[in-house]
């Protein structure tokens, strides 16, 4: 593997991993809980109704917004850098 192949993969693992956050916020997903007039309050409204009125544990809702709210848990790191690495090793490939 090359130095390049190894800077793709770290820069796709690292990137990845830090970025999550940061769009979970930008989105609405923040600790304070979903933000007024956001995408993520578009999400909890369409999943509410579709639900008959709440937002079902488990769901994509809920999960994103435990992200938004608490962090990552380790699980979900790993899972964000294994997917970014291999973004960054496809990338190389081009």
């Amino acid at each position: 593997m090359g130095l390049l192949t190894i800077a793709a993969v770290a820069a796709g693992a690292g990137g990845t991993v830090v970025a999550a956050p940061i769009v979970l916020g930008a989105i609405g997903f923040t600790s304070a809980g979903i933000a007024a007039g956001s995408y993520a309050a578009g999400m909890m409204s369409s999943a509410a109704i579709a639900n008959g009125g709440g937002v079902a544990a488990g769901s994509l809702v809920a999960v994103l917004q435990s992200a938004g709210m608490a962090g990552l848990s380790g699980v979900t790191t790993t899972a964000l850098a294994s997917a970014g690495g291999a973004v960054g090793f496809l990338a190389t490939l081009i």
